[in-house]
Parts: structure tokens; sequence; C-alpha cells
């Protein structure tokens, strides 16, 4: 009884152990952010810097690629003072080639939850707004990921939003799940120490 719990318990943690997650930072900056009830939409931002990806670690320049988006239709509040949007829309990240940076669509899926757009009084009385949101679709190798975005840096002076501006920057974190081989060794190694314990004891 006590060998098959072992092995059930072997069994369940064997998939837990084999991935791990590696989050890509994508930072865009500049584009056009337009806001109606039937959503918000970011189009014309380009990529000025990926980290983590592909192993190439920081990479930084003026045009690597560009980055859209819209949410869904609005839920509550409104653009001025803040508001909530619902899930849906697009969501897509793509390169252009340029240092090292896969010429292709790196991210293609859609907001997986409410998009929240929160309005902030400064204390020089100028209004910034932050868009927050999860987001989860198809990476360029086929796997199904997940992440966040947090467009930030959208500043309208003293005036509120009234349906459209430039962004200044923004940050989106991909999350790729990779295979541990590591882990598996140390897990494998385990197993066998484990079969030689439970050996020994059964022909004691």
């Amino acid at each position: 009884m006590k060998r098959m719990f072992l092995l059930a318990l072997l069994a369940l943690a064997l998939p837990m152990a084999a991935f791990a997650t590696n989050s890509i930072d994508f930072t865009n900056s500049g584009g056009t952010l337009t806001g109606s009830s039937a959503g918000l939409t970011l189009s014309g931002s380009t990529l000025i810097a990926v980290n983590g990806l592909d192993g190439l670690g920081l990479v930084t320049g003026s045009n690597l690629g560009s980055l859209n988006f819209s949410t869904g239709s609005l839920s509550g509040g409104n653009l001025q003072m803040g508001a909530t949007f619902n899930a849906g829309g697009t969501f897509t990240i793509a390169g252009n080639g340029s240092n090292g940076i896969p010429n292709t669509t790196l991210f293609s899926g859609s907001f997986a939850g409410p998009v929240t757009w929160t309005l902030v009084t400064l204390a020089n009385g100028t209004h910034n707004y932050t868009l927050t949101g999860s987001i989860s679709g198809t990476w360029y190798t086929g796997q199904t990921v997940n992440g966040a975005t947090v467009q930030l840096t959208i500043n309208t002076g003293k005036g509120y939003f009234n349906g459209q501006t430039t962004i200044s920057s923004g940050d989106t974190n991909v999350n790729i799940p990779v295979p541990e081989p590591g882990t598996l060794g140390l897990l494998g190694t385990g197993l066998v120490g484990l079969a030689g314990v439970l050996r020994r004891k059964l022909k004691a």
C-alpha cells in the first residue's frame, strides 16, 4: 500500500517538475491609443527593447518590431475617470528581424480577463492613465502562453483623456513554459535511489 502511494506521488510530481516558466519582457514606445465605448485600441507602437527571448538577453533598438492591441467593449466607468473593459479583442507582438529578433509574429492572442483603465492625478495636477490586463494566446513556436501587460506613462496634462492620445511607453510580459532537463535529471536520480532503498527493504 505504501509502495503504491509513493509511486502515485512520483507520477504526480513528474509533470510539475518537467516545466518551468521563462518570462519575456517587451517594451514598446509611441503609437496612438484611441478609445470609445467599443474599447481601447493601440496602433503603430514600436518595440524598443526585448529581454529574455531565445537566450538573447536584453536586446534594444529604435525599431525591433511592433505591438498592437484592442480590448473588448466598455463594461463600466468611463474613459475620462477610469473604466473597465471586457475580455477579448486582439493582442499582437511582431519582430522585424532586427538585432536577432525573429522576423515573424511572436505572439498572437487576446485579453484573457477584464482590462482596467485607471486614472491617477499627480501632485502637479496632471493626469496619468494606466492600462492593465492579462493576455493569453499562441507563441510563434506554437505553444499556448499567457502574460500580463501594463501600458504606462499616458499623461494627458491637466486635461482628461479625450478619446485619443500618443503613449510614451508600455510594458508586456509573456510567460513561456520551458522544459527543465536539470530538474528531470535530479528527479531521475532520486527515483533510482528510492528504488534501491525499496528493494533493500523488500529483501530484508
